[in-house]
Formats: C-alpha cells, sequence, structure tokens
C-alpha cells in the first residue's frame, strides 16, 4: 500500500497544544533542541479531531524562557549539581492556515484552505521539515491544474521545492508586486511575463514607466514583446511605426473639460454649455457624411467619433466675437456668448500649442479618421506581450495619459460580444505616480482614476485584469488596492507600507508582514487566491532581465569618468525632449 505524504516521529515532535483561540495555536515546547532549528515562517503539523486529520500552520513567533517554577535537586544524588535550577519555558505560536488529510473520503493526501475545525489542548504538533515540507509542497502543486500552472520559484524554507500558483486565479482576481526599491520589482514582473510568453496566445499590456522593460522586445537579445512608444515632442514631426497617439476626440466631455475649464470661472459654465454643444454637433455632421444611420440614432457627445480641432475653435471664436442686430434699424449689440468664452478660447489654444501634449492635440491625420481606432484597439487587444513606453511623457500629464489609454481599450472590451472576448490583463508599473490616493488627487487625476478603479471593481466580469506594482503601496488608490486578491510582496522598509499591506491581507495574517523589512533582494512573500498557502519564495531570475539592475557606484566611481559631451548631449536631449 502507498505512504502517505506527511509521516511523522516522535524526533519531529515539537510540543503539545496549550491554547487555542479563533486563528491562532499556542504550543509548548518539549524538545528543547528541536526549537533552535525552528523559526519564524516554518510549518507545523498540529493533530486534528482524527487520526487521518492534521491542521497545518505557520509559526509566526519563537520564544524561549525560563520558568517562574523552580525545579528543587536533591544534594544527596549530586552534590555538584546547583540546589535550585530554572526550568525551560519554551513556546511557540502559529497562524491556522490548512488543514491536511491523510485519508478524505475516496482521495487520499489532501489539503485545504482554512480549517474545519480547532486543535484540541494536548493534541501533537510536528515541526514540518526535510522530506515531509517537500512532500507537502509537491502535494500543493498537484492541486493546480497542468493548464492552470504559473512557477514562480522556489519555497525558501528548503530552497528546492518549486512554487506553483494558479495562473488563472493570479489574473482573474487582481494582483500586487509591492516593494521598496532595488527589492526585485521588475524582475518578478519579467518573470511573470516570461512564464506567460511560454502560453499559446498570452494577452497582456504593460505600461512601463521608465523603460525598464525594452530590452523584452530585443528579438536579438531573446525578447518576446512588441513595444510601443507614446509620441513625444521629437514624433511629431517623424515618427515610426509603433509610435502611438491617442487623439483628443477620444476625451468624454467631462475629461476634455477637466483640463480646460476653470471651474471658478463666473462664465464656466456657458463655456462647458457651448463646447458640449459644438462638439455633439461635428460628430453628427461626420457621421451624417458617411452615412452611418445606426450610430448617428445612438451617438452622444462622449462617443468616440472624430471632429476636426480648428472646427471646433472657430465656432467658439465665432460664438466669442458674436454681434446680433440691436432694437434699433441699422445698429448691433453683443451677443449672448459675447466675450464669456475668451479664457476656455485661451487655455484650448495653449493646449494645441503645447508640444507636450502633441500626442493628443497634434496627431497625424490619419489618426482623425473614422477608422483609425479600431486600428489601434487591434494592435493593442491582439494577442501578444505588449510594453508600452511612456518613459518620455512629462510627470503632470501622465495620468491623462495612462487613464485615456486604459479606458478607450476598457470600452471597446466591455461593448465586443462576450463569446469573442479574450482575456487581458494590464501591468501597472510604478503605479503610484497615476494611480493616487482620490483624496490627493487633482482633478484631471481623478477623471484618470476613475478608469482604473472601474476596472478594480468591473473587470473581472469582462476578462480584464489589473496587476498593479509599485514602491509606495501608502500612495497607492486604496480603492484599487482593496480589489486585489493576490499579493507577491517583496521587501518593504517604510512602516506606512507596510502598514497599508497589514491592512489589506487578512488580519489572522498579519504577523507574516513583520518579514517584509527583512527580505533579501529576490525574496517575496506571495499569498492570495492564487496559492493555498502562504510562503515566503525566492523567485527565479528571468532569462531575459530588466533595464533596472541598480548602478554600483562606489565600482564606477573608481573606474568611470564623467564625459562633458555626454552632459551637453543630455541638455539638447532635454530641449528636444527626446533621446
Amino acid at each position: 500500500m502507498a505512504e502517505f505524504a506527511l509521516k511523522f516521529s516522535d524526533s519531529e515532535k515539537l510540543g503539545k497544544v496549550v491554547g487555542v483561540d479563533t486563528s491562532r495555536v499556542f504550543v509548548e515546547v518539549d524538545d528543547h533542541s528541536l526549537l533552535t532549528r525552528t523559526a519564524v515562517g516554518n510549518l507545523l503539523a498540529i493533530r486534528g479531531q482524527t487520526q487521518h486529520e492534521y491542521l497545518i500552520s505557520i509559526i509566526e513567533r519563537v520564544t524561549r524562557g525560563s520558568s517562574d517554577d523552580i525545579g528543587i535537586i536533591d544534594p544527596e544524588i549530586d552534590e555538584n549539581v546547583d540546589e535550585f535550577t530554572p526550568v525551560l519555558n519554551d513556546s511557540v505560536r502559529a497562524i491556522l492556515i490548512g488543514t491536511y488529510r491523510t485519508v478524505d473520503g475516496s482521495k487520499r493526501d489532501t489539503f485545504k484552505r482554512g480549517a474545519d475545525s480547532f486543535p484540541q489542548v494536548d493534541r501533537e504538533a510536528f515541526l514540518i521539515s526535510a522530506s515531509n515540507l517537500q512532500n507537502l509542497m509537491g502535494l500543493l502543486a498537484k492541486e493546480v491544474k497542468d493548464d492552470e500552472r504559473l512557477s514562480l520559484g522556489k519555497f525558501a524554507t528548503d530552497g528546492v521545492s518549486q512554487v506553483i500558483a494558479n495562473g488563472d486565479k493570479f489574473f482573474q482576481r487582481h494582483a500586487a508586486i509591492l516593494g521598496s526599491t532595488g527589492s526585485g520589482k521588475s524582475w518578478a514582473v519579467s518573470l511573470i511575463l516570461e512564464r506567460a510568453q511560454k502560453l499559446k496566445h498570452p494577452n497582456i499590456v504593460v505600461f512601463d514607466l521608465h523603460g525598464e522593460y525594452k530590452p523584452l522586445a530585443d528579438k536579438a537579445g531573446g525578447g518576446y514583446a512588441e513595444r510601443y512608444k507614446v509620441a513625444g515632442p521629437s514624433e511629431l514631426i517623424e515618427s515610426e511605426p509603433n509610435t502611438l497617439f491617442l487623439p483628443y476626440w477620444l476625451l468624454t466631455r467631462d475629461e476634455m473639460l477637466s483640463m480646460l475649464l476653470d471651474r471658478t470661472d463666473s462664465n464656466a459654465p456657458n463655456q462647458a454649455s457651448r463646447f458640449t454643444l459644438h462638439v455633439r454637433n461635428l460628430k453628427r455632421d461626420l457621421l451624417t457624411s458617411l452615412s452611418k444611420s445606426d450610430v448617428l440614432s445612438t451617438f452622444t457627445v462622449d462617443s468616440p467619433i472624430p471632429y476636426q480641432l480648428d472646427e471646433l475653435l472657430k465656432l467658439l471664436i465665432s460664438d466669442n466675437n458674436e454681434k446680433v442686430p440691436g432694437a434699433k434699424t441699422g445698429t448691433t449689440k453683443q451677443g449672448d456668448w459675447f466675450g464669456k468664452l475668451s479664457r476656455f478660447i485661451s487655455r484650448l489654444e495653449a493646449k494645441i500649442s503645447d508640444r507636450r501634449y502633441g500626442f493628443m492635440f497634434q496627431p497625424p491625420t490619419e489618426c482623425v479618421d473614422y477608422d483609425w481606432l479600431p486600428k489601434l484597439a487591434t494592435k493593442l487587444l491582439s494577442s501578444g506581450i505588449k510594453v508600452i513606453d511612456f518613459s518620455e511623457v512629462p510627470p503632470d500629464i501622465l495620468p491623462v495619459v495612462t487613464g485615456l489609454l486604459m479606458r478607450t481599450l476598457y470600452d471597446v472590451q466591455f461593448w465586443m460580444n462576450p463569446e469573442d472576448r479574450t482575456p487581458i490583463s494590464f501591468i501597472c508599473d510604478e503605479a503610484h505616480l497615476y494611480l493616487p490616493v482620490k483624496n490627493e488627487a487633482d482633478s484631471v487625476e481623478r477623471k484618470a482614476l476613475e478608469a482604473f478603479e472601474r476596472v478594480a471593481k468591473e473587470g473581472r466580469k469582462y476578462g480584464v485584469g489589473l496587476v498593479v506594482v509599485s514602491q509606495r503601496p501608502s500612495d497607492v488608490s486604496k480603492t484599487i488596492l482593496s480589489q486585489c486578491n493576490n499579493f507577491l510582496v517583496l521587501r518593504l522598509t517604510n512602516n506606512e507600507d507596510q502598514s497599508v499591506v497589514r491592512h489589506l491581507i487578512p488580519d489572522s495574517l498579519g504577523g507574516i508582514t513583520q518579514l517584509l523589512p527583512l527580505l533579501d533582494v529576490g525574496e517575496s512573500i506571495l499569498l492570495g487566491d492564487a496559492i493555498l498557502l502562504p510562503s515566503r519564495i525566492r523567485l527565479d531570475k528571468p532569462t531575459v532581465e530588466p533595464a533596472s539592475s541598480t548602478r554600483d557606484f562606489w565600482k564606477e566611481w573608481s573606474a568611470l569618468e564623467s564625459n562633458s559631451e555626454s552632459i551637453e548631449r543630455g541638455v539638447e536631449n532635454l530641449r528636444l525632449q527626446s533621446r
């Protein structure tokens, strides 16, 4: 008869249960020598109510102390022993996380998250190590179907057993990859992308804020991704095929007004009214000219239908300068909108002339064509790993760009026939730069934030997932983070960031966060729906590494000298807004 996965001997017996609450178990240690091999993060198996059941728990505290009780030694037995010897009082506190059964009905060797019952006082507790540990990890991996397996690294507790997460649950229920600078976040992202690209039809869009993932698109160096770049000022004159423009007509009415309207202006309602009327009419005129009668009957001012910006300006200027017949014959008077649109027109003209906004307000002619949007959507929503480089987008307009792109792609996915949708995931690198805490965001940032929050709340239903990546979780929208059900947390040293993570995960696992400042580079805590057992893991090294390596200051100061020509070139690139 085949043996069970976990078998315990007396040499692995740590002690007995002396206390239990709703989530924790307190064990009094009998084998004091075994305590020296016991550490925070190790696993315990506690006998359950039947001989086939063990309750699995993670150790979160190890204590060695002396009891107040004093053992009295009879001096007649050994004259050399002190009369009073303190008694060791070793103890362990652990978090209940799952149940292992040797026999479960017709099944053998099963593991499930959670405990159906609580351990009883005096039940034996065994340290899970060596072969038992490897067998348990292998058992966890078997729980994940072959077509759902996402291999991330090895368990830190033994350094041998492979960590297998459920790829479906990782992406469909949103995830967060969090860690301080230099902890290995980009490495983790590249590893996940590398695993995904081995599938037949992966569909992932990466928002790359610093150009770190450019090597992933280098086919000569083993790259597998397609790279796109949001147009900078230099691309307005001559652009490459993979340059992205996001024309103004993709903006909704409220998004456009958030950039142009000064709400403190007494004429703001008039400006918003005329803008809305003219944009709606311009869109209607285009649909009429193209004989789009079906769209014409249902479109709104927010529908993504092209219109000419210079035509809008002409209409606004005409309103602002209009004079109408006066009461007396041959006289004129100021129209209803005379002079009331001046500030709005000035702000619109300033945006049009600002080359930083060129990707939006100075797009190529073909971007104002009715058939342009399907081409963009097909390019970015079709299967493949797509890296979108935002590195040359000025920080002050970054939320506008990311929010517009996210909303546009999500809306297309939303309106597709359900049976035709292909699941897609957006990896939001450096999320704290454009997904701020809501009460700290300005009007423009809030409009952009709404698109991401909508995806976080509703995206799972329509096959859209988010992976939020940040070094400052305390600066990221709490609404978005609270919707993440999987966490890959690398080293975090800031108390505020640790506190955010602590509040995001179940209370029973809060003790695990105490490990966060102690993690090595490339080590992380993985917990959530994608893995049955919250685990400390060592991430595998990706084959194609991101361009995010930390510079060796001391070594380079010893060997490299600053180059004046390079500095001058940098100044010129600054002026050009291009590398």
